[in-house]
């Protein structure tokens, strides 16, 4: 009996960049506030993504990720949490991590850019 082929695994959508509505509700409506934390956050993003993705001792690398996973979902950058809990995971488990660094790079990137177009839109 041939064995039957094996189904792809199910594609997830993926995460938003930053959510709009999740950060207004996390900053009572108030736009001063939102840029405020929006700028706290994407420096927090630059000082963190060097230990995520570097060579060093893997606990701090691993705090690093899971501090980073916390600080986005609290302003709703859902795509930086993803990749950040898959580094964390990663990380923990022993397992190579570099694919889901990429990833979270990327997404630290994409995230950073979108920041800089809100801040400087308003919006």
């Amino acid at each position: 009996m041939t064995p039957a082929p094996a189904r792809p695994e199910p594609t997830r959508p993926e995460p938003v960049l930053l959510d709009r509505a999740h950060l207004a509700a996390q900053t009572f409506d108030d736009a001063d506030l939102a840029r405020e934390v929006l700028e706290l956050f994407r420096e927090q993003m630059r000082r963190l993504r060097p230990l995520v993705a570097g060579a060093g001792d893997a606990t701090a690398r691993i705090d690093a990720a899971h501090t980073l996973k916390g600080s986005a979902r609290g302003v709703g950058a859902a795509r930086v949490a993803a990749c950040a809990e898959d580094c964390e995971h990663a990380l923990r488990s022993g397992a190579p991590a570099s694919d889901a660094v990429a990833r979270l790079e990327r997404a630290l990137a994409e995230t950073d850019a979108e920041i800089a177009r809100r801040l400087e839109t308003g919006r």
